[in-house]
């Protein structure tokens, strides 16, 4: 089934879908108010230098201070690799291939308060910390990325025959500027030396105009713009396994003609407008695939299930049979599930763009070949995911540990908001547990107040209870104080909410 680029576009935000197979692979959202910044470039202002952290805070122009890392200051091979696993591409240079490691100088003595710094932002703000930013430019292009500040070439581990891998080498050893530094991307494979070459010239211009610009005016201001969402997912994912792209917009229809047209002149692909009266993402399906992963719970076709929870600190899975009750033995039920459960794992958390720190509990295996088998299924299943993952072997508990490379927000944190009722706890305390709370603050407040009756003012369904399960303990209260307490509901309070007023 040919795989495609579906785009919906509005006034209000844009919507990018992978489609692989006939199923949604990724999910980009940009929406008008709150652009994409990654791959920008700002003049910025050192605000704080913390020898602590060896790190230091950049006044850029956001709402919030960007965090800088005494590596993104010094040495760039760690973020080199960043970057190029933010591309979409994972294009990241193979071990060997990069730039030569130096003892790291402490960030006291490279940067001072006050200092202006040209840099780029390699992290979204997410959640509550601000951008991540790098001093060390990286300029992608369709072929290359261009790397101003280091003379290196790196191919793409992508790239896994020698032969290609060392005749793009030396092409690119052979055009380049001296003191530059190229990363030769996946979809470079079998490219010729006029494809690279022409990719490097616009990157090179590219470059110059930026190095003119961070002299004119004082920080913090923006210097370079990077492309747009729809433009840097066509850019880096537009591959020759991507056989359509469908847009629901004229004008986002010719953009894109553009852009093709300009910078990938030989790809060989197919773009229609889509002008049905239909939504497009509903004729796809897709609009039931984005809510489904929005849900923490995920059925498996065998009726087993997985539980996924985000935290701020990591993302805990839980691998559960369900209704599924096997065949033959539990051990083998125990194993087909866990099977089943690693495709939708590594299926969910590229879709979802879950980052940071996982924890998969899958459900417990007696023999280490089993073990060993879904521990094998997790790696291979992970080999599509352009994200770069770490994996630790089963634990004995059968956990897995992993990490998975956070650039952008989440879908989930994306889409939606911490409850405002439950504060983004998830729960709130039982109505039992409020009325129990309310006799403790009763008995406080009588010993301290004279009067001769209490007024209750609480939630509805804690109203119904007090005057129902609850009663008898309202009447001890009663008699134990000589005061008598009114009950008065009120829809407007949350269920935790109650206040006692004394006459």
């Amino acid at each position: 089934m040919a795989n495609e680029l579906v785009i919906n576009t509005t006034s209000h935000e844009t919507r990018v879908a992978l489609i692989e197979n006939g199923t949604i692979a990724e999910l980009y959202i940009e929406r008008t108010k709150v652009k994409g910044i990654v791959g920008n470039i700002y003049k910025g202002r050192v605000v704080r230098v913390l020898p602590g952290m060896q790190a230091a805070f950049v006044d850029i122009g956001l709402e919030k201070a960007a965090f800088l890392y005494v590596a993104d200051v010094y040495d760039p091979l760690e973020e080199f690799e960043s970057f190029m696993e933010r591309s979409g591409n994972g294009d990241v240079p193979t071990d060997g291939d990069g730039p030569e490691m130096h003892p790291m100088h402490p960030i006291e003595d490279l940067l001072q308060e006050g200092q202006e710094l040209l840099v780029q932002i390699s992290k979204e703000p997410i959640g509550t910390k601000g951008a991540r930013i790098t001093a060390h430019i990286s300029l992608p292009g369709r072929h290359l990325v261009y790397m101003p500040t280091v003379d290196h070439v790196g191919i793409s581990r992508r790239i896994e025959d020698e032969e290609e891998r060392e005749r793009l080498k030396e092409i690119v050893d052979r055009i380049k500027p001296v003191g530059s530094g190229f990363i030769v991307r996946t979809v470079s494979e079998g490219k010729s030396e006029e494809d690279l070459q022409s990719d490097m010239k616009y990157l090179i211009k590219l470059w110059e105009e930026i190095a003119k610009r961070k002299d004119k005016g004082s920080p913090p201001l923006l210097i370079h713009s990077d492309l747009d969402m729809t433009q840097k997912v066509v850019r880096d994912i537009l591959t020759e396994s991507v056989d359509r792209i469908v847009v629901d917009s004229k004008p986002e229809y010719d953009r894109i003609v553009q852009f093709i047209t300009t910078f990938m002149p030989k790809m060989k692909y197919s773009i229609e407008l889509y002008d049905e009266e239909e939504p497009m993402f509903d004729h796809y399906g897709l609009e039931v695939e984005i809510s489904r992963a929005l849900g923490r719970k995920v059925w498996l076709k065998s009726g087993g299930y997985i539980i996924i929870e985000q935290t701020e600190a990591l993302t805990a899975i839980d691998v559960n049979t369900g209704r599924y009750v096997g065949k033959h033995n539990l051990e083998d039920t125990i194993l087909k599930t866990n099977l089943e459960a690693v495709k939708e794992i590594a299926y969910q958390l590229r879709l979802r763009n879950i980052g940071g720190i996982i924890i998969i509990d899958f459900i417990d295996m007696e023999k280490e070949v089993n073990r060993e088998k879904v521990y094998g299924a997790l790696e291979e299943a992970l080999k599509a995911d352009k994200s770069k993952t770490n994996i630790l072997k089963i634990s004995e508990l059968g956990l897995v540990e992993m990490t998975r490379k956070r650039v952008r927000e989440s879908m989930g944190r994306m889409m939606c908001e911490p409850c405002p009722y439950c504060e983004g706890r998830g729960y709130v305390k039982s109505k039992t547990t409020v009325c129990y709370e309310i006799f403790r603050e009763l008995r406080r407040e009588m010993l301290d107040i004279r009067g001769t009756k209490a007024t209750l003012t609480v939630h509805p369904q804690v109203a119904d209870l007090l005057y129902d399960e609850e009663r008898r303990g309202l009447e001890e209260l009663e008699k134990k104080f000589k005061k008598r307490i009114t009950v008065r509901a009120k829809p407007g309070f949350h269920q935790e909410q109650f206040e006692i007023a004394i006459i």
